[in-house]
């Protein structure tokens, strides 16, 4: 038995993303009480906390982050700012800033408030046949002016290829080596942080509310 295989149609089996979505199911809603008192209106972004071994991996997912937290309707403050102006007032460092307190970066800014983010995962695994990219994160949202936590979540996002069936065991053999071996090449971790922002923002019951640049704002109570 012989069967065709087209090259463009096995370089393209290369892009298809199977995400494990290591999702955090539950029924219970997130306690909204301090975050609906704060009602903010901007949010800015410290530096990342990178606690895993790729050192570009904060940079990465700051570029991911802004968009998300915007469509929700809240003023971002630009990251990049953020980073410069926080290095000139000694908190350059992503730890100093996760520790400073909320408060102070608040009055340096004027946001309203803060969010913390840390990368507990980053990484790519693979073998001849087996590739895994994983992203594991970690979201605080603070007030800054009482320094009170408004909001947190954690997210993590699998993308393993090699479990996508093809329907002919061959087919699959070969799709799994082409797509191991680009993982091994240049891992993709955006379209995983991606989903993870969506989620993490936008999720009802976990997210966050709609803010005032948004048409939902304070008609999303029951969602939230």
């Amino acid at each position: 038995m012989s069967f065709k295989f087209p090259l463009a149609r096995l370089a393209s089996l290369t892009f298809i993303v199977i995400t494990l979505a290591a999702c955090q199911t539950t029924n219970v809603t997130k306690d909204y009480t301090a975050f609906r008192e704060s009602d903010p209106r901007s949010i800015l972004i410290v530096p990342v906390v990178n606690n895993s071994v790729e050192v570009d991996a904060p940079d990465l997912f700051l570029s991911t982050l802004s968009r998300y937290i915007a469509e929700r309707g809240y003023y971002v403050y630009p990251v990049n700012l953020v980073k410069n102006v926080m290095e000139e007032d000694g908190m350059g460092d992503a730890n100093l800033a996760h520790e400073a307190d909320p408060t102070r970066i608040g009055e340096i800014f004027g946001s309203d408030a803060i969010l913390y983010v840390k990368i507990d995962g980053w990484k790519a695994s693979y073998a001849i046949i087996a590739a895994e990219v994983s992203v594991e994160l970690d979201y605080t949202l603070k007030d800054a002016h009482t320094g009170e936590t408004l909001w947190s979540d954690h997210q993590t996002r699998v993308w393993a290829p090699q479990n996508q069936q093809m329907g002919h065991p061959l087919l699959t053999l070969i799709a799994a080596a082409v797509q191991a071996a680009v993982v091994k090449a240049a891992p993709d971790y955006i379209p995983l942080a991606r989903q993870a922002n969506y989620t993490a923002f936008n999720q009802p019951k976990t997210g966050i509310p709609a803010g005032p640049y948004n048409p939902k704002y304070q008609e999303d109570m029951s969602d939230f």
